[in-house]
């Protein structure tokens, strides 16, 4: 009876064994397709927004091509360059950002590689690089006093690298995250994540080396990216750092509560 009884238990374990690194193994080799979620767009396809805009395309050094749209205010307060969540194209992007040309903002929006018509490889190098590029473009039209980086879940990442490298009036950030490993620890907690993980997107790296005004906005109810994960920004002490918790918010709904409106109100002033 006992030996029947070890094997069996020998044999569950074996399954467990089996079982963790084969899902292990699909979140080392599957991660882009966990963390990015592109759709694609044709390369004639017409955008359609309610404000003028320009469609541009910057050349990188690696055969990549980075689509972006450069939407224009009448009377610009100055101009924001956004990164988007990790979902979705320009299309369905180029919508979101027109709140704030609404707002009297220029603003100046890309589709990172793989997503809608830009075309390169991925890797977090790359995010980095092209988005160094799209604040040089912008360098030649504004001073860095006019520029403000907004970053919104993935790309709170890069527009914090940014910010940590380049001069700018202000940091946004939408639903941040410490880091993507500490994201991921919340949602794999059985599994070495930090060994597994390609990219690291460490935003707390990145935050104490800025030398401008930092806001932060979360909801509290975020299921995508903890409102906890984004909270323990603010155990970094950064003394020009601002957040701000939008009560019963979730992860891609800020925008239907006041308390998200009466941030940015206060923020871009």
């Amino acid at each position: 009876m006992q030996n029947k009884l070890k094997k069996r238990l020998k044999r569950i374990a074996v399954i467990l064994l089996a079982l963790y690194l084969m899902v292990g193994a699909s979140l080392y080799f599957f991660q882009e397709k966990l963390l990015f979620l592109p759709t694609k767009l044709e390369q004639d396809y017409q955008f359609e927004f309610n404000y003028p805009f320009e469609e541009l395309f910057f050349k990188t050094g690696d055969d990549a091509l980075i689509n972006a749209l450069h939407f224009k205010a009448e009377t610009p307060k100055g101009v924001i360059l956004y990164f988007h969540g990790n979902a979705g194209d320009l299309s369905r992007w180029g919508k979101i950002t027109e709140y704030f040309v609404g707002l009297n903002y220029d603003v100046l929006i890309i589709d990172y590689r793989t997503y809608g018509k830009s075309i390169g490889k991925l890797s977090e190098a790359a995010f980095y690089k092209d988005a160094q590029l799209c604040y040089d473009y912008l360098l030649k039209s504004y001073s860095v006093n006019d520029i403000t980086l907004y970053g919104r879940s993935l790309g709170t990442g890069i527009a914090s690298y940014l910010a940590s490298n380049n001069k700018v009036k202000q940091l946004i950030l939408e639903t941040p995250y410490y880091s993507i490993e500490d994201v991921a620890k919340s949602r794999f907690p059985f599994f070495l994540v930090k060994r597994l993980l390609k990219y690291k997107f460490p935003t707390y790296k990145y935050l104490p080396n800025t030398n401008c005004e930092i806001s932060i906005i979360h909801g509290r109810a975020d299921n995508i990216v903890p409102y906890e994960s984004g909270k323990k920004l603010l155990e970094l002490d950064i003394p020009n750092l601002s957040f701000y918790t939008v009560e019963n918010g979730n992860h891609n709904n800020l925008i239907e509560f006041e308390a998200y409106h009466q941030a940015i109100k206060t923020i871009l002033k």
